[in-house]
C-alpha cells in the first residue's frame, strides 16, 4: 500500500474522482451559483492563510536575496512565456484552439506556493527564499498575468479590462493582505497547525474544478476533445516541464548559486500555481470554453507534482549523502 501511495498520488485519484463527478452530476442552475460561491471563497481562504503564515522576518531574508528572488521571477514572466508562445503557434495546424490557449496561459501563471515551499524542504533547500519567491511571485501575477494575457493572447485579450484585474485582486491580494495584518493573532496557531492549509489548498482547488468542468459538461464542450489532443497536451506538458527545469537547474549552477539556492530557483521557478489559475481563468476567459482551456494546466499541476517528488527525494538524498561523507 505504501508503494502504491509513492507512485500514485491519492490526490491525483480526487481530481479524477471530482471530474467524474463534475460529469455525472453537473452543477447546474442554482446549484452552480452556490458552488461557484463556495470555490470563491475557499480561493478567497487560502490565500487568507498563506498572508497569515508568512512572517515578515521570512519575507525580508528572501527580499534580500534579489539575485534568486530575478532568477525566479525571470523563469516565471519571461522563460516560460515564451516556451508558451513557441508551443502556441507550433500547434496551430493540429490541435483544437481552446487547447493552444491554455497551454499558453498555463505558461503565463505564477509559481506554487505550498508545493514548491515543501518540495525545497524535502530537497533541504533554502526554505526561507522559496516561501518568499513563491509568495512574490503569486501576488506580482495578479497583475502580470493579465497583462500577459492581454499583450500576448489577442484571442483571450478581449475579456482583459481593469474590471478583470480589479475583480482578481479582489480574490487574491486582498484576502492575503488581510492575512498579514491577522498574523499577530492566529500566526503562531497556524503554524502548529500546518495541515489546515493544505487541505484548504487542495479543497479549493477541488471545488474550482467541479465548477469548471461542470460547466463545460453543461455546456457540452467535452464533445469536442478528442484523445490524440488529449494525448498531445500531456506530450507538450511534460516537454514545457522538462525545459523549465534543465534551464534553471543549468543556469543557477553557471552563475555560481549555492545548493540551497538552487534547488529553490528550480522548485519555484518551474511551477504553475493551480490555486490562482483557474479563477484567474473564469475571471479572464468569461464566455470561451473555460473548461477546455484549464485542461493543460490541470495536467501539467499533476505532471509537475509527480516529477519535482521525484527530484526532490534525489537532491535530498545527495545531499544527505555528503553531510555523510563530511563527517
Amino acid at each position: 500500500m505504501n508503494a502504491l501511495r509513492r507512485w500514485i498520488d491519492p490526490y491525483l485519484l480526487m481530481l479524477i474522482g471530482t471530474v467524474v463527478l463534475a460529469a455525472l452530476v453537473p452543477a447546474r442552475g442554482a446549484g452552480a451559483d452556490v458552488a461557484e460561491g463556495a470555490a470563491t471563497a475557499a480561493i478567497a481562504l487560502l490565500f487568507f492563510l498563506y498572508g497569515a503564515r508568512l512572517s515578515p522576518g521570512a519575507v525580508w531574508a528572501g527580499l534580500s536575496h534579489w539575485r534568486l528572488q530575478g532568477m525566479v521571477l525571470s523563469s516565471t514572466f519571461l522563460l516560460f512565456p515564451l516556451l508558451g508562445l513557441v508551443v502556441f503557434w507550433a500547434t496551430e495546424p493540429w490541435m483544437a484552439q481552446d487547447l493552444r490557449i491554455g497551454l499558453f496561459y498555463l505558461c503565463l501563471l505564477p509559481s506554487t506556493v505550498q508545493s514548491s515551499i515543501a518540495f525545497t524542504a524535502i530537497a533541504r533547500g533554502n526554505v526561507p527564499a522559496a516561501l518568499c519567491a513563491a509568495s512574490v511571485s503569486n501576488l506580482a501575477g495578479v497583475v502580470i498575468t493579465p497583462l500577459l494575457v492581454m499583450l500576448l493572447l489577442p484571442v483571450g485579450g478581449a475579456g482583459v479590462s481593469l474590471s478583470s484585474i480589479e475583480g482578481i485582486a479582489l480574490q487574491i491580494l486582498a484576502p492575503f493582505v488581510a492575512g498579514q495584518a491577522a498574523r499577530p493573532l492566529i500566526g503562531g496557531w497556524l503554524t502548529r497547525h500546518g495541515r489546515l492549509t493544505s487541505v484548504v489548498d487542495r479543497g479549493s482547488i477541488l471545488l474550482v474544478v467541479y465548477v469548471a468542468f461542470s460547466a463545460g459538461v453543461v455546456s457540452g464542450v467535452w464533445t469536442r476533445l478528442s484523445h490524440l489532443d488529449l494525448g498531445l497536451v500531456v506530450v507538450l506538458d511534460v516537454l514545457i516541464l522538462a525545459v523549465a527545469l534543465a534551464v534553471t537547474t543549468l543556469v543557477s549552477r553557471r552563475l555560481g548559486f549555492s545548493r540551497e539556492d538552487e534547488i529553490a530557483i528550480v522548485f519555484c521557478g518551474s511551477k504553475k500555481s493551480m490555486a490562482s489559475g483557474l479563477p484567474m481563468a473564469a475571471i479572464l476567459f468569461a464566455g470561451q470554453s473555460v473548461s477546455l482551456i484549464v485542461i493543460p494546466l490541470m495536467l501539467f499541476h499533476q505532471i509537475q507534482l509527480f516529477a519535482c517528488a521525484v527530484l526532490a527525494r534525489r537532491y535530498g538524498q545527495v545531499t544527505q549523502d555528503g553531510d555523510q561523507m563530511t563527517r
